[in-house]
């Protein structure tokens, strides 16, 4: 495409205004969370991994880079991804009850925020071969599965400590939209499951019991193929 025609410049910067949206949702899904309205804040999950699902396939398609290069889209991406992936979730399981009272849940909501800023900061948290490097601080996913099973505090404190822990062990977990292997299978699992995250957040506060657990076959193929592709032998490349 033509990147140098102001027509260009402008789909270039709506793409960037598009994952900035991400930031006003965060921001309502903290107002919500201390309202104690668990399912719009899930609404709000939702739309989140949306944006943060297509803005890529956009930038790409758009060449935002070429065509803006005096704006780091990633570091926005990773701004957003923060505050809706980690920070929101958090104020979310903290505020409405389910973590620990006191100081207690205040220091298990602050070790995967710490957990996350580590991750979001590392340069190789992006692999060139594109996968997540470490548990990709899918809080938000954590958060949703401990509200629609109604997992006590202490389930959900142990949760966000091990995944907190797994942020630093290095498995290569699948970058859903640009992980090569089994593309197009990963893409409409992923987007199955988005459908069950709906149907489930429409449901509360009594989900169906059979679909949550249902819908955690994504996230146990997604753990598999990760692993998987993490240990599988490396081929050595044919001699001629």
């Amino acid at each position: 495409m033509d990147t140098s025609t102001r027509g260009a410049r402008l789909a270039a910067a709506l793409v960037h205004v598009y994952t900035s949206l991400g930031v006003v949702l965060g921001l309502l899904m903290v107002h919500f969370a201390y309202e104690g309205d668990v399912r719009t804040v899930l609404w709000l999950f939702l739309a989140a991994m949306v944006i943060d699902g297509t803005d890529g396939f956009l930038a790409r398609h758009l060449e935002v880079k070429t065509v803006l290069p005096g704006f780091d889209g990633a570091l926005l991406d990773n701004i957003v991804d923060y505050l809706t992936y980690a920070f929101a979730p958090m104020v979310l399981l903290w505020s409405c009850g389910y973590l620990p009272d006191g100081v207690l849940g205040a220091v298990t909501a602050s070790v995967p925020l710490m957990a996350s800023c580590y991750q979001f900061c590392r340069s190789d948290a992006k692999t060139e071969d594109h996968f997540f490097l470490g548990f990709p601080s899918y809080w938000n996913i954590v958060a949703f599965y401990v509200v629609v099973f109604g997992w006590g505090t202490t389930t959900a404190a142990w949760l966000l400590l091990v995944f907190a822990v797994l942020v630093f062990v290095p498995v290569k977990y699948v970058y859903p939209s640009r992980t090569a292997t089994l593309w197009r299978l990963n893409m409409t699992l992923a987007s199955l499951w988005l459908v069950a995250f709906a149907v489930l957040t429409a449901q509360l506060p009594d989900p169906q019991l059979w679909l949550a657990i249902l819908s955690l076959a994504y996230p146990a193929y997604y753990t598999a193929l990760s692993l998987w592709l993490t240990f599988q032998p490396v081929r050595s490349p044919a001699v001629s």
